[in-house]
């Protein structure tokens, strides 16, 4: 028990730790508990980061910064109607028309499984097919059934999202606005005696500017590329495959894998084992493989390295705590942790070491 007791009055009698800690745990439970009421308020904050970055390159080219702040609204402004007019409706259209194929998808597919005996009688028994058809069937009932059960939340959802697109933009432009006034008001609830706090801070602010850049720019770039792509291959749904392979890479190495799946499915379904398949996984691969031997490395370079494993289990942990924004800030705070560790204070003296040294 004195030896708990000692190694907790050693690392946590620090003021500045307390402080740091409470900080820590203020701002998890706020987004643990107010996290989706307050959504389109976090999702502003995130957005207005990303442009604070270009506002401070037009100051530095001598740009007032009302003006600033207006240019670079405007051309968000102008992305987000692009988004709503042009790419959503199509992303609604390839889902419906989708949807509608799944029946005969599914079709095909079991057709093809009832052939496997007859092709491999050695290696695969009638009744092992039997049983992987009852699966999926029953699979693709229960998840018929699940959506049925969704219609009517559905309604809902699109109400909530018809006030995030309203809501949205105008927290967005007064954060940018009013910087300096929000900041100014911020700093009269931070203690004095805060320096390890702020070094932490200073040290994720960084981490944290460079990720929502970066991972902006290749979510755009890839997928901007994997559209290309699918077209020039007159792949089915390339404008849903494509936003697909673009947000994948918010999951390190298991949206890569995921979003392979459908890809494989469309291009088998609508090509068979033929030479345009090849292509398309040969070119899917490609990309994939550019993009984490290329892209990543120069976007991120300044990023703290973190071991795959640790990226792994962020994007396990968090993404079950916050769900997709815990996906996309999994390095982040990741980087968070690793942060607070390095600049924890590694040599506090106990009072036995202080009297050995007099």
């Amino acid at each position: 028990m004195n030896v708990i007791s000692s190694w907790f009055k050693r690392n946590f009698s620090d003021p500045q730790i307390v402080i740091l800690i409470s900080a820590l745990l203020f701002g998890f439970v706020f987004i643990i508990y107010f996290g989706r009421p307050l959504a389109p308020f976090l999702t502003s904050i995130v957005v207005a980061y990303l442009l604070e970055s270009v506002i401070l390159r037009l100051e530095k080219m001598n740009v007032p910064r009302v003006l600033a702040v207006g240019l670079v609204f405007l051309v968000f402004l102008a992305l987000m109607m692009v988004l709503i007019i042009w790419l959503v409706p199509k992303l609604t259209s390839q889902v419906s028309q989708l949807a509608q194929a799944l029946p005969a998808y599914l079709s095909t597919g079991l057709d093809f499984l009832r052939t496997l005996p007859e092709k491999y009688p050695s290696m695969i028994e009638p009744e092992q097919v039997q049983s992987v058809i009852a699966g999926i069937t029953n699979e693709m009932t229960q998840w018929g059934q699940t959506i049925l059960g969704r219609t009517v939340s559905s309604v809902f959802s699109a109400f909530s999202i018809a006030v995030f697109l309203v809501v949205m933009p105008i927290l967005v432009f007064f954060l940018l606005k009013d910087k300096a006034v929000i900041v100014a008001w911020l700093r009269q609830f931070i203690p004095k005696d805060s320096k390890l706090t702020l070094s932490v801070w200073n040290q994720v602010d960084i981490q944290i500017g460079n990720y929502v850049r970066g991972k902006a720019f290749e979510i755009l770039l890839v997928g901007l590329i994997s559209y290309i792509v699918f077209v020039f291959f007159d792949l089915e749904y390339a404008i849903l495959l494509a936003t697909l392979t673009g947000f994948s890479v918010l999951v390190p190495f298991i949206g890569a894998v995921a979003v392979t799946v459908p890809i494989a499915l469309v291009a088998f379904f609508q090509f068979g084992w033929t030479a345009p398949f090849a292509y398309v996984m040969i070119s899917y691969g490609v990309i994939q493989m550019l993009d984490g031997n290329v892209l990543v490395p120069w976007l991120f370079s300044e990023v703290n390295n973190l071991h795959p494993v640790a990226i792994i289990v962020a994007v396990l942990f968090f993404g079950g705590v916050w769900g997709f924004w815990g996906v996309f800030f999994a390095i982040p705070l990741a980087t968070l942790v690793n942060a607070i560790i390095e600049s924890w204070p590694k040599s506090i003296k106990n009072p036995e070491q202080e009297q050995t040294a007099e």
